[in-house]
């Protein structure tokens, strides 16, 4: 009877010592990973598309047998674009919904503030954000917190660059900035002034805007008195929609510049052919050249559901990334092996799109791809 007993407490502690080992949002069947985007509001139908691409992606990998045997499961909050309900939304993920890691959040306040303040001092690890924000590429020996921020993107500052360069080799000189009053606009005003700095030139003039705002009368008037050459518009689809049609009412037909958080697609539903001549940076891939590997896979995966963009593009490399990593760390999955396996992906080839890291570096891309809306509402590059 002794040895049944010492045989049983033997087990259970190698149970229990088991289940205390086990990584959180990890099962023998499951890993599951959490997601904080705008869904409603102004900004929802970035969040939103980004979402459906994400969930038929692990749909498509769940079909074919998961991950090492375990399914992934996507826990979705909406946070509206708001840095308070980010930070609510991340909480929750972590503290209740217990997920293992995060995947494609949205805009550089709200995941600056959520990488400082949550996700980062609780060492979980997130995959993709749309934002191009310094602050999030800082390096981890400068910020701890960064280690667990993987941007598969280029930064505002790659964008920006390469927006200036380009007006200036037309021969303009008279270069306006509308932005985004927070920090992906902030971001971005900087990236434009840097720019612009080494062509011994500065901002003929900067008018705001503030976020999920449409008042946008104020910097049309101060923008509008340079008479510039050419706008850098540094904000998201519906201020950037009313400054336009603000601008042309008011008379004004500089070159009209924007980053690609905008959303091509988006801009052309709302403006329509008015949308005609903008040029937008793009961090991604063109969405609709099946020739590239990793777009051609993308379009399979959203057949006729969905419509080719580069939100949903960038949602998909960003899924990419994180399964890919998922696959290196092994069956013994943890969050260490995750952020090791991420660092480990010096030059990842998604399909013709290349996503690097290191253990100091968290930039992920610097492509950037300058495009403008053509007749009929078509991006051309």
């Amino acid at each position: 009877m002794a040895r049944v007993r010492t045989l049983l407490a033997g087990l259970a502690c190698a149970c229990l010592a088991q289940f205390a080992s086990a990584e959180t949002g990890v099962t023998d069947s499951s890993i599951t990973i959490g997601m904080t985007s705008p869904f409603s509001g102004p900004n929802g139908a970035y969040g939103t598309e980004m979402r459906e691409v994400i969930g038929a992606y692990f749909k498509q990998i769940n079909a074919g047998g998961g991950i090492g045997g375990r399914k992934l499961e996507l826990v979705a909050l909406d946070d509206g674009y708001e840095t308070e309900r980010t930070l609510a939304n991340t909480r929750t993920l972590i503290g209740e919904k217990k997920v293992f890691a995060m995947v494609a959040a949205y805009g550089s306040s709200p995941t600056t503030a959520a990488m400082n303040e949550v996700f980062g001092p609780a060492g979980v690890p997130l995959v993709g954000t749309i934002s191009g924000a310094d602050s999030l590429r800082q390096p981890v020996r400068e910020n701890p917190n960064n280690r667990y921020m993987f941007n598969v993107r280029a930064s505002y500052a790659n964008e920006t660059e390469s927006i200036v360069n380009q007006l200036v080799s037309l021969g303009m000189k008279n270069i306006a900035v509308f932005y985004q009053n927070d920090g992906f606009g902030k971001s971005g005003l900087d990236g434009v002034t840097a720019a612009l700095k080494k062509h011994n030139l500065t901002p003929s003039a900067v008018g705001t805007v503030e976020r999920n705002s449409l008042d946008v009368a104020q910097a049309v008037q101060t923008i509008a008195k340079a008479n510039p050459q050419a706008v850098v518009m540094v904000t998201l689809v519906k201020p950037t929609v009313e400054f336009v049609r603000a601008m042309r009412k008011a008379r004004q037909n500089p070159q009209l510049m924007t980053l690609s958080p905008v959303g091509a697609d988006l801009l052309v539903k709302e403006l329509g052919d008015d949308a005609r001549g903008i040029g937008i940076s793009q961090v991604m891939p063109y969405p609709w050249n099946d020739t590239t590997p990793v777009v051609r896979d993308y379009q399979r995966l959203i057949g006729k559901q969905m419509q080719p963009s580069y939100y949903g593009i960038e949602a998909y490399v960003t899924a990419k990334v994180l399964v890919e990593a998922l696959r290196r760390s092994g069956k013994d999955l943890t969050r260490e092996r995750f952020v090791q396996a991420l660092e480990g992906m010096s030059s990842h080839d998604t399909g013709g799109y290349r996503v690097g890291f290191s253990p100091n570096e968290r930039s992920g891309s610097r492509f950037v791809e300058l495009t403008v809306i053509g007749n009929g509402g078509r991006v051309l590059r």
